[in-house]
């Protein structure tokens, strides 16, 4: 009998509450993926980053304070291995994205975030690199 796969471990990280609750229920019928932990400022998500190593940050792009973008420069900047999804209110987010952050800050409008498109974008991510 094999072990069931490791979950993919989320946090959650959004001034908005209603987003948040709806982020925790996408998550929650994602098959393989757990909410591990959510906040609601850029601060409180590199603290969670520090205490808990999720595998997945789903973040706001704009909260007051420190907003999603310059946390995933923080949390990268660490050394902490982990994939980070930026979502955002409108298409006009994106603006704010910076090329330097890395290729796994990935940016997901808010209302495309489903099961079925998490798991794919974590799908995409996830994959090892093919040798060169």
């Amino acid at each position: 009998m094999t072990a069931p796969a490791p979950s993919v471990r989320v946090a959650i990280v959004d001034d908005q509450a209603p987003f948040r609750r709806v982020a925790r229920a996408v998550v929650g019928r994602t098959p393989g993926f757990e909410v591990v932990a959510d906040g609601d400022s850029g601060e409180e998500a590199v603290r969670l980053c520090r205490e808990l190593h999720p595998d997945l940050l789903l973040i706001d792009v704009q909260m007051p304070g420190m907003g999603g973008v310059e946390a995933a420069r923080l949390v990268r900047a660490a050394g902490w291995s982990l994939v980070v999804l930026v979502s955002t209110q409108s298409r006009d987010d994106l603006d704010l994205a910076d090329p330097t952050t890395g290729e796994e800050l990935l940016f997901l409008p808010k209302e495309s975030l489903t099961p079925a498109r998490l798991a794919e974008l974590w799908a995409q991510v996830s994959r090892p690199s093919a040798p060169a």
